[in-house]
């Protein structure tokens, strides 16, 4: 049996591209679906939905590197003849569905795999080459752009598998040609060579498809594009207090599934009342816990195992500011998720005339909040959450 292709029989190293994309392809899909139908209520549901993601993530990746194999090979193979030149049409859109096909088999992979790099979060590739990707930043908008084009060209690719099947059935139970034999065992046909005349409209029309499914991901939603949304969410908001914030992060880590994981809040507001000779002051920090995001889990830390934010929609840090030794520190309560508790965060300031620059970090337990109550294991959910503010603020008149 010939390894390589003639142009009347397909190679043994053609067909087994073929299979094995065909068997990664119809295990990986439904894998992808019930990965994401997972419940995640408790540590071990967790444990097991982010084995199946990184089992489905490791699989998306080795079909990408198959597929491009593939196309390399297919590019200097020889091209069996069709059985049935003189079916135009028909010959078209098998045309159409062979292109559809590659380019789903690297669009797909790669779109999942940027949506992968540009978060941090749970289910890592199960490799040894890291998570990230070359040119991919860490950022929401990119994972939420990529996130989308890889559920349509899903889509795209599931439609193009099914029109392939269906061909493929046609072909062996109406036509009862040799059309699935020469891809399944190698048989030779035709007997006599008729090559059609080559067309570059199939691929463009493939190509034509998956960008209208790029398009219809780009659309503003709501009057704003999501590059607006986020850029509104994170202007600063007047406050009551003599210094007002210019510029500033809320963020926060912990690990999950021993990774490091960092989320911030987009929206929040600090009313500073401060005065610099003394160095003593006020602060309350009115947080929305729905503006956060966290990564490949955002909706997750939303959901009422943890921060409930469809309950509790704020959490506010209410302190009295005093000079220490080595710095200040804001000493008050923090409400979050309907607990109070008592916290102290120590903080750097930089004065500069009328402009304050400071930074602070500090550690909570998320179970003295009630939060991830049922993640009594460390091993999925760490305890410690690791908050960082910084901000710059001017001095009001």
């Amino acid at each position: 049996m010939s390894r390589r292709s003639t142009v009347q029989s397909y190679g043994a190293i053609s067909r087994l591209f073929h299979w094995t994309t065909a068997a990664l392809i119809l295990a990986n899909i439904p894998l992808g679906a019930i990965a994401n139908r997972l419940p995640y209520d408790s540590a071990q549901a967790l444990a097991l939905k982010a084995q199946v993601f990184s089992i489905h993530k490791t699989l998306g990746v080795v079909v990408f590197l198959i597929a491009l194999g593939r196309i390399v090979w297919t590019l200097f193979e020889t091209h069996p003849a069709p059985l049935h030149p003189d079916r135009r049409g028909e010959l078209w859109l098998a045309g159409l569905v062979h292109w559809m096909l590659y380019v789903s088999l690297v669009a797909v992979p790669l779109t999942g795999w940027v949506h992968h790099a540009a978060v941090t979060g749970f289910a890592p590739i199960l490799w040894p080459f890291g998570q990230t990707l070359p040119f991919v930043p860490q950022s929401e908008a990119v994972a939420t752009t990529a996130g989308s084009l890889h559920w349509v060209f899903t889509k795209l690719l599931v439609g193009s598998v099914l029109l392939h099947v269906a061909g493929a059935l046609k072909h062996h139970f109406v036509d009862r040609d040799a059309t699935l034999r020469r891809m399944w065992r190698g048989t030779s046909a035709p007997d006599r060579v008729v090559w059609p005349r080559a067309s570059v409209l199939p691929a463009l029309a493939a190509v034509a498809l998956f960008g209208l499914g790029a398009a219809v991901v780009a659309l503003p939603r709501g009057g704003q594009t999501p590059a607006a949304t986020a850029t509104a969410t994170q202007a600063p908001i007047p406050t009551a207090g003599n210094w007002q914030v210019t510029e500033g992060t809320l963020g926060f880590g912990v690990q999950q599934m021993g990774q490091a994981v960092a989320g911030q809040f987009a929206n929040w507001t600090a009313d500073i009342r401060f005065d610099p000779a003394s160095g003593t002051g006020a602060v309350t920090v009115t947080i929305d816990t729905g503006s956060l995001t966290l990564g490949s889990v955002t909706q997750q830390a939303k959901s009422a195992d943890f921060f409930d934010t469809a309950q509790f929609p704020q959490a506010i840090f209410a302190a009295e500011i005093a000079p220490t030794d080595t710095g200040y520190e804001a000493r008050g309560t923090l409400t979050l998720r309907g607990a109070v508790q008592p916290v102290t965060l120590p903080f750097t300031l930089d004065l500069n005339g009328d402009t304050a620059r400071m930074t602070g970090s500090i550690r909570l337990d998320r179970r003295d909040f009630g939060v991830g109550v049922s993640y009594g294991d460390e091993s999925s959910v760490g305890f410690g959450v690791d908050v960082i503010i910084s901000l710059t603020a001017s001095q009001s008149l």
